[in-house]
């Protein structure tokens, strides 16, 4: 690789990262790339010869993202409690936990919004798709008879219900809720309908 080429992948890589700093910090809206430039120290309009858009630098963040939290939920389910119904507890506590953790980057996730002509890149799909693993295998489990698209669509209404508990109980608003009760009430909830599932199944 030549120096240019060297330079311009380690200016793209400071880019992202000062990107996810300034998300972390101020949050999807406060995400400026006259700031970014300066902060990595390039013009303004050099910050398009790194990325196409904007669009691609807040998902090039939104993978950053991704991949932490899928590493937290990896290790959600490596435990020595190999029950199911648990295994399904532990990662939706997890997720519960990282967006509390990380809460602007993980709001950014689902506040980013591209224009409805624009295609997701292959490998921001990828990239979206990739937690959704941990859930399929104990529902799996749980649901044997369920054909893998059937799995697919309660996976997801799985993630949903647990997603709305944690995007409405993270608020902070009147419907802001402490997050020990919350982390009680997403596992409550998650047996239920571990519990409902599998009795309807049998």
């Amino acid at each position: 690789m030549s120096k240019a080429l060297e330079r311009r992948e380690k200016l793209r890589v400071d880019l992202i990262q000062a990107a996810e700093r300034m998300i972390a910090k101020r949050g999807l809206a406060g995400l400026k790339t006259r700031d970014l430039a300066r902060e990595i120290g390039c013009a303004n309009g050099a910050v398009y010869n790194l990325v196409t858009d904007v669009d691609e630098l807040v998902l090039r963040v939104g993978s950053r993202t991704l991949r932490r939290l899928d590493e937290a939920l990896s290790a959600a389910v490596r435990t020595n409690d190999p029950s199911p119904h648990e295994t399904l507890v532990r990662i939706a506590l997890a997720y519960c936990d990282f967006a509390a953790e990380n809460l602007e980057l993980w709001r950014a996730l689902f506040e980013h919004r591209m224009e409805a002509d624009k295609a997701l890149p292959d490998w921001s799909i990828d990239d979206q798709l990739q937690p959704f693993r941990h859930i399929y295998q104990p529902l799996g489990a749980l649901l044997p008879k369920r054909s893998p698209d059937e799995l697919s669509v309660t996976a997801r209404s799985l993630f949903s219900a647990v997603h709305g508990m944690v995007a409405l109980g993270l608020e902070q608003k009147l419907v802001a809720v402490p997050l020990p009760a919350l982390r009680k009430e997403i596992a409550g909830l998650v047996r239920a309908m571990i519990d409902g599932l599998v009795a309807r199944a049998e």
